[in-house]
């Protein structure tokens, strides 16, 4: 039986973000491109630089695809760093730091915080519960931290974890389990929330927790993990989260 509930965990892409479909690809040309010095759609860049950075692109894409896959089928993690480095790309070139920006600057429309987020989490506050976060990702800790800051909700997070900083990415419960101990809480008092039944309701109930699913996410085929795991809740919006624990609660 679950112990009365301390602590909701959030993943967040999908989740804390609303669901977008992304060019993948685009991102990396982004980068590559401005490592190059190639101004977009400029008509005086020759063939040769095209190529040169639509190589670099696909080397990219292929390291992080590569890193992914890893991920959901031994839950090792990984870094933007490690990626970058595994495709070759020189984090001493002078125009590294541009690249990454440009990389940032496509990704910001994406990382937009659910305006639910806010009264969502102040709502768990007032019912005296902690707020965490736990995240598969391959940014850093302060870029998350960014995001949250930019958006205003970074001072109602208890605590943030971030599989870039891990051995593990999520389903494995060592993920779940450090997310945990970040908010000071036990699994059995602790409910997940996400929009993965793979990562965000198969692992979080392999170590007790209890698992809210949202189902609005339209994960890509290749993204899927076929698993048998029926969620202790959905919510279709997150506000919807404060109800269930109401009831949880009694």
């Amino acid at each position: 039986m679950n112990r009365p509930l301390e602590a909701v965990i959030f993943d967040w892409g999908g989740t804390l973000t609303p669901w977008h479909d992304v060019d993948l690809p685009e991102q990396w040309r982004v980068f590559a491109r401005e490592v190059h010095g190639i101004p977009v759609d400029s008509p005086e860049v020759s063939e040769a630089d095209l190529e040169q950075a639509q190589e670099l692109a696909d080397k990219i894409l292929a390291a992080e695809d590569k890193a992914w896959k890893r991920g959901r089928e031994d839950h090792s993690s990984a870094s933007l760093e490690q990626i970058l480095d595994a495709a070759g790309v020189d984090a001493e070139h002078d125009r590294h730091h541009l690249a990454l920006a440009a990389y940032q600057g496509f990704w910001e429309p994406h990382t937009l915080t659910d305006p639910q987020v806010r009264p969502l989490w102040e709502g768990l506050h007032e019912r005296g519960l902690r707020v965490g976060v736990l995240s598969n990702t391959i940014w850093s800790r302060e870029y998350h931290r960014e995001i949250f800051e930019r958006d205003g909700v970074l001072d109602l997070i208890d605590a943030d974890v971030y599989s870039s900083e891990l051995d593990h990415v999520k389903p494995h419960p060592e993920a779940f389990r450090a997310a945990c101990a970040a908010v000071g809480v036990e699994p059995e008092a602790a409910a997940y929330v996400g929009d993965r039944i793979f990562e965000d309701v198969h692992g979080p109930q392999r170590i007790g927790m209890r698992a809210i699913w949202i189902p609005h996410s339209d994960i890509p085929a290749a993204q899927r993990v076929d698993v048998t795991a029926v969620p202790d809740a959905r919510a279709h919006e997150l506000l919807d989260i404060l109800d269930i624990v109401d009831g949880w609660r009694g």
